[in-house]
C-alpha cells in the first residue's frame, strides 16, 4: 500500500516549532509525528505567513503554499492538519471535505464559538465521509489511558470528587486561559469518566480578570453516581500546574504535568481504628506517545472510514459546550 499522503494549515509552534524544544518528548508536534509513522509522508504545508513558510520548508524539505485550496488541489493529501487559529478552524475543515480529504486533525478548541463547532459536526456526516479528529492529545497519552483504567478497575472504590487545578501565566486573562488550555483540562476529564460534564455555578474573580482565581463547580456521572468537579483557574504564578485529582472512597488518584500518584486506603500508623492514604509506589515514566498515537488513529480512520476515532469531532463539541455554558453564566456569582 502507498503512504498516506498528509499536509498542514498553519506552520506554527505546534505543527513543527516545538520539535526544537530539547526537553519535550518527541515527537511533539505534527510534522514531527507525520513523519515518523511508516504509513505517512509529509508531501506539503501552507501558512500565509512567509517567514513561517521558509523555515517549514528548510526544515522538513517540502513544498509550501499561502493558499491552502491550491495546496490542497495539487497534492490531494488524504490526511489533513489543521493548526491554526479556533475561528478558520471551520473554513479550513470545510475545504478539506471539498477536497474529499479522508481525515482531519483539527487543533484545540474545535472552534471559537459554539454555532460554528456545530457545523464542523455536522461535516462528518457528509456524504465525502471526512473523519474529524480533535487534538485533545492527552485521551492518547499512556499515562492518561492508564488512569482511565485505574478508575474502571474499582480498586480505589467509587469517585466522590474532581479537583482539578489549571495555573499559566502571571497576568494572562483567566478566561483566555481557560478557553485555550481548559479545553484540554475539562476534556480529559471527560474521558477519564466517559461522562459529559455540567456546569452549575462559579465564584471568585470574573473569569476577565488578570488577577486571582476563579472557581468553577460542575457536575458530571459516573458509574451512575453524581460527582461534583471544582476547577481551579488562577493566575499570579510563575509556574505552570495542570493536575487532576480524584478522591475515591478507597484511595486517590493524581494525574497532570509530571505528576502520576495513586494512593490507597490502609489502617493508620498514627492513630487505632483510623485509616490512612498510603502511596502505592505506582509510578508512569517513560513515552507516552500523545502525538504518534493521535497520528496513528487518523491513519486508521483512513484506512477505515467507519472507524470512530478516540477524539472525535462530537468529543471537541462536548467541550465547546461546556465551555459555552460556563462563559453564558459567568455573571452568576455566589
Amino acid at each position: 500500500m502507498d503512504k498516506i499522503k498528509a499536509a498542514i494549515i498553519g506552520l506554527g509552534r505546534i505543527a513543527s516549532l516545538l520539535e526544537e524544544d530539547t526537553l519535550r518528548e518527541k515527537p511533539c508536534t505534527h510534522a514531527g509525528a507525520i513523519t515518523l509513522n511508516k504509513d505517512c509522508i509529509l508531501v506539503a504545508g501552507c501558512d500565509l505567513n512567509e517567514e513561517r513558510r521558509k523555515c517549514f520548508a528548510e526544515k522538513w524539505q517540502v513544498p509550501v503554499y499561502d493558499n491552502a485550496a491550491e495546496m490542497l488541489d495539487i497534492h490531494k493529501p488524504l490526511l489533513l492538519v489543521i493548526a491554526t487559529h479556533p475561528d478558520s478552524h471551520y473554513l479550513y475543515c470545510r475545504l478539506a471535505a471539498e477536497f474529499k480529504t479522508q481525515a482531519v486533525i483539527c487543533e484545540k478548541p474545535l472552534a471559537d464559538n459554539l454555532k460554528q463547532a456545530r457545523k464542523i459536526v455536522k461535516l462528518c456526516k457528509n456524504k465525502n465521509g471526512t473523519v474529524i479528529i480533535t487534538n485533545h492529545e492527552r485521551r492518547y497519552s499512556k499515562d492518561y489511558v492508564r488512569a482511565k483504567s485505574i478508575l474502571k478497575e474499582g480498586k480505589l472504590g467509587a469517585v466522590i470528587t474532581i479537583h482539578a487545578t489549571l495555573y499559566m501565566g502571571k497576568t494572562r486573562r483567566l478566561l483566555d486561559v481557560f478557553w485555550h488550555d481548559g479545553t484540554h483540562l475539562a476534556d480529559i476529564i471527560m474521558f477519564l469518566t466517559g461522562s459529559r460534564l455540567k456546569h452549575r455555578r462559579s465564584w471568585g474573580v470574573k473569569l476577565e480578570s488578570r488577577k486571582g482565581t476563579t472557581w468553577l463547580e460542575g457536575m458530571l456521572r459516573y458509574d451512575k453516581n453524581k460527582v461534583p468537579v471544582i476547577f481551579e483557574i488562577g493566575a499570579g504564578r510563575d509556574h505552570f500546574v495542570f493536575e487532576i485529582e480524584f478522591s475515591c472512597q478507597k484511595g486517590r488518584l493524581r494525574i497532570g504535568n509530571g505528576i502520576f500518584e495513586v494512593w490507597q486506603s490502609v489502617p493508620s500508623p498514627y492513630a487505632e481504628n483510623f485509616r490512612s492514604l498510603e502511596n502505592t509506589g505506582e509510578e508512569f515514566s517513560g513515552p507516552t506517545g500523545y502525538f504518534a498515537n493521535m497520528v496513528k488513529d487518523a491513519v486508521e480512520c483512513v484506512k477505515d472510514p467507519k472507524r470512530i476515532p478516540v477524539s472525535g469531532a462530537i468529543d471537541g463539541l462536548r467541550v465547546i459546550e461546556y465551555l459555552n455554558s460556563v462563559k453564558k453564566w459567568g455573571k452568576n456569582r455566589v
